[in-house]
């Protein structure tokens, strides 16, 4: 049963790593990439519809995004919801493609990212403490009932604290990369 506990702690740890990931793909570098709008919600026919379910997105060159709109009715809806996002750039249409020039970064602006990535970094963080929290207060209980030890009480505990620590590192080394990414470009 204490097993059963920390494979379900780590399943949930992962999927806050698979989060964190998916957010900070949205995190703006100076270079074009499909994640900057795929989650971008478009007012399909009176319906919320992510960017990525109404037409293709690639990315002919480092700086610019192309998106190929299905449904040519959706575009106007599609140039509106872009335009509405936080992501600062101004789409020209033309026809049934709306393009994106993803301009250079200034200094400011990539501090700024930074910052948002350390608090992407840092949310994460809290995530996977609570998950700890959790587990830890399900071995108590074990404890508690009889269902464990309390030496194995402690070992889960303890096993608990190096998962914790193990992702906590994986959280930082992703979040570091980001980082770099933002500066550098």
């Amino acid at each position: 049963m204490p097993d059963q506990e920390i494979r379900k702690m780590k399943d949930k740890m992962e999927k806050v790593l698979e989060h964190l990931k998916k957010e900070l793909l949205g995190i703006r570098t100076g270079r074009a990439h499909p994640a900057l709008v795929s989650d971008i919600k478009v007012d399909y026919y009176g319906t919320p519809t992510p960017m990525s379910q109404v037409g293709s997105i690639s990315t002919p060159d480092a700086r610019q995004i192309l998106i190929t709109l299905w449904d040519k009715n959706a575009v106007k809806a599609a140039e509106k919801a872009i335009q509405a996002s936080s992501l600062g750039i101004n789409p020209s249409v033309d026809g049934e493609n709306i393009r994106l020039v993803v301009p250079e970064l200034t200094g400011e602006r990539r501090v700024e990212l930074t910052k948002l990535v350390k608090k992407c970094a840092e949310d994460a963080r809290i995530a996977v403490r609570n998950l700890r929290r959790e587990s830890n207060e399900a071995f108590k209980k074990m404890e508690k009932e009889g269902t464990i030890s309390e030496d194995s009480l402690h070992d889960q505990l303890e096993t608990t604290q190096k998962t914790t620590d193990e992702y906590i590192k994986k959280i930082d080394v992703i979040a570091a990369e980001k980082e770099r990414e933002v500066l550098e470009d």
